[in-house]
């Protein structure tokens, strides 16, 4: 009689924290009959504008959108620079060149976020807005970067889409310019699809609703060029639970990636992330950097066996695919820090459904495979 092992449940990368809260905020859209830009979306706005620390926030369909949406609102046109980072997701560079706008790329620090030095250095004539990324739950040096684009009277766009409820020195991220969320099925707050944008600024935030709805100010009444940017009410059912349970989520967060950090110690050749004092980190990924021999691939298809999910995030600068490479909108500034980072990072489970045997296998599972295929 042959015995077989049951092999243990995958560990996914993201899972969506979606309970019964969720379940029945989505049946009373659905019974309400109101499904586009309703109470719902109202509500979920009053929330993000909470979580951002600013007086407004306009609730549109993705976070690629709110992008697109403060490129906008900032004036900047065809020719104009703008400046952000190598090391992100293709929406932030997208959105840069939609608008025939000319993308230069600052290096990033050891925290993965860009680096306000290199910032400064490319500030010229021709910027019209940086564009910083706050990084896998971390918060772009702010304090400094704002500083900088207030002295040059440059728009300040922050990339927040991961960075949901993170902080820097009592203030919260989407507070600093024109702060882009993203609700995206993988973020810590879920809503499928959607997103928005934070300002203090009313006349700023009064535009972006007319341009949301197709230019009306009122039915009929069009007083802009306009878009179809608009978020559904199920979208904002989906994120508002979310919302209320934010802070818990990412403490969790927190704590799962303090014991990550204790335990991944055990491997010198691992580097773990860090949290700049002054800021407070949530953690959408857990991103260590792998020993510069490691075969990450392997390491990669190893911890698949045992049974964890591993991602790379991102695999190459943001602009070294090929749509990019002839694009004449894409500068390609030396940026060697980033280069690096992309050979080597490697993203492990984080995400608050874990439980504390949970992080410890996932710990486990990286360990061995960076001790199988370093070297």
């Amino acid at each position: 009689m042959s015995v077989q092992v049951a092999r243990a449940s995958t560990i996914p990368i993201s899972a969506p924290q979606l309970g019964g809260d969720v379940e029945d905020m989505v049946l009373s859209v659905l019974r309400g009959g109101t499904l586009a830009q309703g109470p719902m979306v109202e509500r979920f706005e009053a929330l993000c504008a909470e979580m951002a620390g600013t007086a407004h926030a306009v609730a549109l369909c993705n976070g690629t959108v709110a992008l697109d949406a403060a490129l906008e609102l900032s004036n900047v046109r065809t020719g104009d620079e703008v400046i952000t980072s190598p090391f992100t997701f293709a929406a932030t560079l997208h959105a840069i060149l939609r608008r025939g706008a000319i993308a230069r790329f600052a290096d990033i620090g050891d925290d993965f976020t860009i680096d306000p030095v290199g910032v400064a250095s490319l500030l010229g004539p021709r910027t019209a807005a940086v564009v910083p990324v706050h990084l896998f739950g971390l918060m772009a040096d702010m304090r400094v970067i704002s500083a900088v684009t207030r002295s040059r009277r440059v728009a300040l766009i922050e990339d927040a889409a991961q960075a949901h409820g993170a902080a820097q020195y009592g203030r919260s991220a989407g507070s600093f310019g024109l702060g882009c969320f993203s609700f995206y099925a993988t973020k810590n707050v879920a809503a499928g699809e959607g997103g928005c944008m934070t300002t203090d600024d009313p006349e700023l935030a009064e535009r972006l609703r007319t341009l949301r709805n197709q230019g009306m100010r009122e039915r009929y009444n069009y007083v802009d060029v306009g878009f179809n940017w608009r978020m559904s009410d199920v979208s904002a059912a989906i994120a508002i639970p979310q919302m209320h349970r934010l802070q818990e989520s990412n403490r969790r967060r927190q704590a799962n990636a303090t014991r990550l950090t204790e335990l991944l110690s055990a491997e010198p050749g691992i580097r773990t992330p860090s949290v700049p004092a002054g800021r407070s980190h949530v953690w959408h990924q857990y991103t260590v950097l792998l020993p510069q021999e490691c075969d990450r691939q392997a390491v990669v298809e190893a911890m698949a066996l045992d049974g964890v999910q591993a991602g790379v995030y991102y695999p190459r600068l943001v602009w070294d695919h090929a749509p990019f490479l002839e694009h004449p909108g894409v500068l390609r500034d030396d940026t060697p820090r980033a280069r690096d980072a992309a050979s080597r990072c490697l993203s492990i489970p984080v995400h608050p459904g874990l439980r504390d045997a949970d992080v410890e296998r996932v710990a486990s599972s990286l360990l061995d495979a960076v001790r199988m295929f370093a070297g």
